[in-house]
């Protein structure tokens, strides 16, 4: 495969805590997060400049800490420490794997993990390392999508494929409505008239005020993130 089938170049990439459970009901299933490290060697080889946000919810979320009685904003924190666990679980899986890594974090911990610097970042992604952001934008009271977004923008990404446990996005929940009907493309103003819950609100704006499209797809499936960067009909697609 030749860098000139690639349908994006560079991608931002963001996996959800809860993926890494794989079957597990808590922490990270290492099983499953081989077999995700394989995929995304693959695609490193294809010649892909990645980057990956990823989320904590697989070991704790802030919104729900605050339901427990935790500050808000000291409970988002503890969330952003949970997706630098999941980050540096990532990377070893990538450097095992002899995949050039580097995690970059939102929060300053120097011990383990370079804290993000946009143009750092982007010298990695030339350089043709894989980059894992981990700890969200560092503030409280914005999600991983939100994260997400904002860097995908910073990192001039082409597209922000959001890799879920679901095959994309349908006009009804296909867990409460079998014949619910799945989209192939949508554009953002039809997500919102329909009032589909793709991601929250400040990361679906600031992704359709800047003219980033986003990918839906299901990592569950072996291959499709491969497909989704060779432009292969994968989940759903949202632009303006």
């Amino acid at each position: 495969m030749s860098e000139s089938e690639l349908k994006f170049k560079r991608v931002l990439l963001k996996l959800s805590g809860e993926a890494l459970l794989g079957n597990k009901p808590f922490g990270i299933d290492q099983e499953f997060l081989k077999r995700i490290g394989e995929e995304l060697k693959e695609v490193h080889r294809l010649g892909v400049e990645l980057a990956i946000v990823i989320g904590g919810g697989n070991i704790f979320r802030g919104v729900a800490g605050e339901r427990e009685g935790i500050n808000r904003a000291r409970a988002d924190f503890m969330g952003m420490l949970a997706t630098l666990i999941n980050a540096l679980a990532l990377q070893d899986v990538l450097e095992r794997k002899g995949v050039p890594v580097r995690t970059m974090s939102a929060l300053e911990v120097i011990e383990v993990a370079e804290t993000y610097i946009r143009e750092k970042a982007i010298k990695h992604l030339e350089k043709g390392r894989m980059l894992i952001l981990a700890c969200g934008t560092g503030n409280p009271f914005f999600t991983t999508d939100t994260a997400a977004t904002l860097r995908a923008l910073e990192l001039e990404a082409e597209i922000l494929m959001k890799a879920t446990k679901v095959d994309g996005v349908y006009d009804r929940d296909p867990k409460i409505d079998p014949s619910a009907q799945k989209f192939d493309e949508i554009t953002f103003d039809e997500v919102i008239q329909r009032n589909l819950k793709v991601m929250d609100a400040t990361a679906f704006s600031l992704a359709r005020d800047h003219h980033l499209p986003i990918l839906v797809f299901n990592l569950f499936k072996s291959g499709n993130v491969k497909r989704a960067l060779l432009g292969e009909k994968v989940g759903t697609l949202i632009r303006n």
